[in-house]
């Protein structure tokens, strides 16, 4: 029997972070992940987690495990996919590590993704994100603070990691500002800035003063800014944002919909999904299609580029008085 301890340690300490280059962040994710399979699965063998073995982790073990937690912890079927996921990673990782265990890993990677309904994504619009960045206070330092981190997470469509993550070497003000940006897959993207983005950002950097710690943002400690710190930001902005915009009232904002309603406008002003995948970072245009289904204008252009087809046109006409009857309105 193979102890699962010392491979999910190794897996997530320095296979994940130090072979793959995955961000702490999706560390985070896979590690929270395993927790839960962890929990379930002392619980169903009656054993504490630490002397769990890989053997004991098989197919059937999983398939119960995927099952709880979409019908008693709620978890949606994307949730449920994405723990799926870090499983088989995981299970990808043993097959080098315990040769014995191939055959349980084929079928653990035979288990299938469950399919579900994509929704439309959820952005701000152009009012909504105004109201939004003049929601601070800017007569305080932390109000030119998160006006700065709320225009630049919008102008540039960043993710939380690489808002709160950015460098202040990162930052050029000089001819062309300018940001570079880690993104996922370490893949490094420059983005230029907006004149009003550049504005706000030197007005952070009059106030920001000497800190010890080379994020450009930072809380009001002097260390830098969280994702759950930005995320209180966010939170209590929107509830300011909300007295002069009305679209706000009762609606939780996240700070992904800020990146969604970043493409929506380089889509609209581009007309060009290529240069959003750039802008967004990714690697795959298919992944920034999404924003093709909500914008609306995509299929107004399709519409009129499609010629009339000169169909013939009439009216319905009763063959007697007793069916003409029937269609008369009371």
């Amino acid at each position: 029997m193979t102890p699962v301890a010392p491979l999910i340690t190794r897996f997530l300490r320095e296979h994940m972070p130090i072979e793959r280059g995955y961000s702490p962040h999706t560390c985070g994710t896979y590690a929270h992940a395993f927790r839960l399979l962890f929990i379930f699965a002392s619980k169903r063998l009656g054993i504490r987690p630490s002397q769990l073995c890989i053997e004991q982790i098989d197919a059937e073990l999983i398939l119960a495990f995927l099952a709880y937690i979409e019908e008693q912890r709620g978890n949606s079927a994307a949730t449920r996919n994405g723990r799926l996921a870090a499983i088989k990673a995981f299970f990808h990782y043993v097959e080098f590590s315990v040769p014995s265990a191939l055959a349980q890993a084929r079928q653990i990677h035979a288990i299938p993704g469950k399919r579900h309904d994509q929704a439309l994504i959820r952005h701000l619009t152009k009012d909504e994100v105004c109201a939004l960045i003049d929601a601070p206070d800017i007569t305080t330092r932390l109000g030119i603070r998160d006006r700065a981190m709320l225009h630049l997470c919008f102008a540039c469509g960043l993710r939380v990691s690489e808002l709160v993550g950015l460098l202040l070497e990162n930052l050029s003000l000089q001819r062309t500002p300018s940001i570079r940006v880690l993104g996922k897959g370490r893949r490094e993207r420059c983005l230029p800035l907006w004149k009003a983005t550049t504005a706000d950002l030197r007005a952070w950097l009059a106030v920001r003063g000497k800190v010890p710690v080379p994020e450009l943002f930072v809380n009001a400690q002097g260390d830098a800014m969280t994702r759950a710190g930005f995320e209180y930001v966010l939170d209590k902005h929107a509830c300011t944002a909300a007295k002069t915009c009305a679209s706000l009232n009762g609606r939780s904002v996240s700070p992904h919909q800020l990146r969604h309603g970043c493409a929506i406008t380089m889509l609209q002003a581009t007309r060009d999904i290529r240069k959003v995948a750039l802008w967004l970072g990714h690697a795959d245009t298919r992944t920034t299609e999404i924003y093709l289904r909500v914008d609306p204008l995509e299929k107004l252009d399709a519409m009129e580029a499609v010629l009339s087809l000169g169909l013939r046109r009439g009216r319905f006409k009763a063959p007697d008085a007793l069916i003409a009857s029937l269609f008369e309105p009371e």
